[in-house]
């Protein structure tokens, strides 16, 4: 008996195919979290616990270090600053690199949203976006707070405190005051899925070093 002809033609097949590609490629690349908010409301802190939760494989990009130490350059729309390109440019690096990354802070959409919403588009993995939501009289009662000061002014807060400057991109999730530390990263981890990934760098996956830190937590866990 002859083969019966496919019904949906070669051109369905390939469409099913690319989706199959696709899907398989965003399961494989690294998640890309982004994290923002205004100066004192605590993305700083939950980014960190969030990267030492996950452990290696994942790397933390902080604006204010790459902006301040790296560039050392103002954060400033009138000078044309090469910060944004800068910061998207070292993110889309790391992700290539096979790193999963925490990208956080202000990155005020005047000068950070073509740049954050090209890296997102362009990122083929998972993607998250977090925007702690929180007032300024709150910000700046945790900054009064921190453990380690900065020397930055209630008056300076006041000037780059911008409300609700959200991102606009689809599934943007917005943390409100209310949400504790722990709430906050707990959350950060489970919607990101970083609870569920695994890491995909040389470290942890084929250094030594890193197989003798396993082995001994190990085994001090088990001697519990």
């Amino acid at each position: 008996m002859a083969a019966r002809p496919n019904r949906h033609g070669p051109h369905r097949i390939r469409l099913k195919d690319h989706a199959m590609e696709t899907s398989n490629t965003r399961q494989l690349a690294p998640t890309l979290v982004i994290i923002r908010g205004n100066s004192g409301s605590g993305k700083t802190t939950a980014a960190r616990e969030a990267r030492r939760r996950f452990g290696r494989g994942l790397a933390l990009l902080e604006q204010d270090y790459l902006r301040r130490t790296l560039l050392r350059e103002h954060d400033s729309a009138h000078i044309q600053p090469v910060a944004p390109a800068f910061i998207a440019e070292t993110a889309r690096t790391a992700l290539d690199l096979g790193y999963h990354v925490i990208l956080e802070g202000i990155l005020h959409t005047e000068r950070y949203a073509t740049v954050l919403r090209q890296l997102i588009d362009g990122h083929p993995g998972p993607v998250t976006v977090f925007y702690l939501d929180v007032s300024f009289d709150e910000t700046v009662r945790r900054h009064l707070n921190r453990d380690e000061p900065i020397p930055v002014t209630p008056d300076e807060m006041l000037r780059w405190y911008t409300h609700r400057d959200l991102l606009g991109v689809p599934g943007e999730t917005v943390i409100g005051e209310t949400s504790t530390f722990v709430q906050t990263v707990t959350t950060i981890l489970h919607i990101s899925g970083l609870t569920t990934v695994a890491p995909q760098t040389p470290c942890p996956r084929r250094c030594r070093h890193c197989a003798r830190e396993a082995a001994h937590t190990a085994a001090a866990a088990a001697a519990t």
